[in-house]
Order: C-alpha cells, then sequence, then structure tokens
C-alpha cells in the first residue's frame, strides 16, 4: 500500500470571518499586521527589541539574538543576558494599583474566569 502524498492529506483550511466587533476591539489589524511583518523581516533586531519591551525586566537585555549555525555548534539564543519572569509578565504586574486580573468564583458554583 502507498502512502498518501502530505499535500494530499494536510491542505485543510478552513477560514472563519472575524466579527465586527471582535475586529473593533483587537489590537491589530491587517495593516498593523503587514507593517509589523515587514519591519520584522528588514530589521529584526530593532522589531524584536521594540516588543521585548513591552514586558517588564528585571535585568534589561542588551543583545536580542546570538545564533550560530556552525558544524556541530547550532543554537539560537534570544534576550540570553537579560532576565524576565513569566509569571510576573502575565500576573504580578497587572495588580499594581490594586487591580485583579482575574475573579474565580467558589469551587461548589461552575467556574467563572474574569
Amino acid at each position: 500500500m502507498s502512502r498518501p502524498q502530505l499535500s494530499e492529506t494536510s491542505h485543510h483550511e478552513k477560514v472563519f470571518p472575524v466579527s465586527p466587533e471582535w475586529a473593533r476591539r483587537s489590537w491589530v489589524d491587517e495593516s498593523k499586521y503587514k507593517a509589523w511583518y515587514e519591519k520584522a523581516v528588514a530589521e529584526p533586531a530593532a522589531f524584536w527589541s521594540e516588543h521585548a519591551g513591552r514586558i517588564d525586566w528585571f535585568k534589561p537585555f542588551t543583545k536580542v539574538k546570538n545564533t550560530s549555525f556552525g558544524p556541530g555548534e547550532v543554537y539560537i539564543r534570544w534576550f540570553e543576558d537579560g532576565v524576565t519572569n513569566v509569571a510576573y509578565n502575565c500576573i504580578d504586574r497587572h495588580l499594581v494599583g490594586g487591580r485583579r486580573p482575574f475573579r474565580v468564583e467558589k469551587d461548589h458554583l461552575p467556574r467563572t474566569v474574569r
């Protein structure tokens, strides 16, 4: 029995339209996405440095990306000299000023996260 070719099995595309409400609340529309993509391709270090500034760093980075594709030494290191904390960026920094990032209702009720 012959195996099907990848192109015969993996190309199932579904397009889900974005509702006007979701589009209105989004942070990135098509034109902004295209502009970001162009900058990421043309100036990757500048692009990722700018976007890395959107999170908090305990020790700021000075290198955006360090790569090697040499024989026996392949690596890609992002922001290698900086120090950040994912949990802090996801939750703790949003607690400043008494803000609550989410709320979980009592366990005996169906859970609602807000």
